[in-house]
């Protein structure tokens, strides 16, 4: 699995998040799927979090294909 950095805009400022391409797929069809765009999903990931935001969003996408079964 390849890890892909994106730059996203987070509340006002710029981040760079790591993540595998299963999970930036993953995480986008859940933005579409919601009617949202992508940084403000993961801005709603980022207030949520405790730990390391990559891993946050991770989480996030297993929960969501978890519920969604």
């Amino acid at each position: 699995m390849a890890l892909k950095k994106h730059s996203l805009d987070i509340a006002g400022h710029q981040t760079s998040v790591t993540l595998e391409d299963e999970f930036w797929n993953a995480l986008r069809q859940i933005a579409k799927s919601q009617g949202r765009a992508l940084n403000d999903l993961v801005a709603q990931i980022d207030e949520a979090r405790d730990g390391n935001l990559s891993s946050a969003i991770r989480v996030y996408v297993l929960k969501t294909v978890l519920e969604q079964q």
